[in-house]
């Protein structure tokens, strides 16, 4: 069986990574004839609100259910089949959320399945999109890994930078080798262009696209619509398109 191309999106929280997920997968399931599988591997959970689509119960939920069933480091086959139970379907793909638990007071205990699913259930599918946790935690327990392309997503601030930066060089650190990696630059004016190109250069990454501020986003987030629904003619699906042609299309 052909393994899954596997894309990855990570950044500071608040910088629009999961609007850029959200997007992606829409331009993605526009492709037809793939299998398309997105997992929600942040926390906070917000890609099912802005796809629109219901969760009834994330893996945290499944794992918090069956604490004193099974043992999650040590995933068995009848586990996978739960975790398979948890996905649900909907046009044009399908969606997996990660959520949490409290197992010791952090989000190691996900981390460790979400490492074990990207292996074994993600294989049955074409394309796999990850929208990961804010932060560097993820990358710290290597849930990156076996991953084609990575996508590192800043806003205009000098945090949004900083925290590319560092995301960079942690993967040097732990030696995360990532078949391609790229710097997405969102609600950029084109008068900050230059810093993010020339950020880009500096860090060794290739920049993929700037994406425009786009009020047709602001508006179906501020309404609760999904994005699913956006409207053709919105500015920020232009260089989306390119990305998906230019970054992701080729290795399908």
């Amino acid at each position: 069986m052909p393994r899954s191309v596997v894309v990855s999106v990570s950044g500071k929280g608040g910088v629009g990574k999961t609007t850029f997920t959200a997007l992606l997968l829409r331009g993605l399931t526009r492709l037809g004839g793939y299998e398309v599988l997105a997992i929600d591997a942040d926390p906070a959970m917000n890609l099912p609100s802005v796809l629109g689509c219901e969760v009834k119960e994330s893996v945290g939920d499944l794992i918090e259910r069956l604490e004193k069933e099974v043992d999650p480091d040590e995933v068995t086959a009848s586990f996978e089949q739960m975790v398979w139970e948890t996905i649900t379907e909907n046009k044009g793909f399908d969606l997996l959320a990660m959520g949490f638990t409290e197992r010791e007071g952090c989000y190691c205990t996900v981390n460790r399945v979400l490492a074990r699913i990207v292996d074994s259930v993600t294989m049955f599918y074409d394309l796999v999109l990850m929208d990961m946790e804010a932060g560097l935690e993820h990358l710290s327990r290597r849930t990156d890994r076996d991953v084609d392309v990575f996508f590192i997503v800043t806003d205009p601030s000098r945090m949004g930078l900083q925290t590319a930066g560092r995301i960079i060089n942690i993967t040097k650190t732990l030696h995360i080798n990532f078949k391609h990696m790229y710097l997405v630059g969102n609600r950029f004016p084109e008068t900050a262009e230059r810093t993010l190109y020339t950020f880009a250069e500096e860090n060794g990454v290739r920049c993929a696209a700037f994406l425009p501020f786009d009020p047709n986003v602001s508006r179906f987030n501020l309404q609760g619509k999904p994005l699913l629904e956006l409207p053709d003619d919105s500015p920020i699906l232009s260089p989306l398109k390119n990305i998906i042609e230019n970054c992701i299309e080729p290795l399908l």
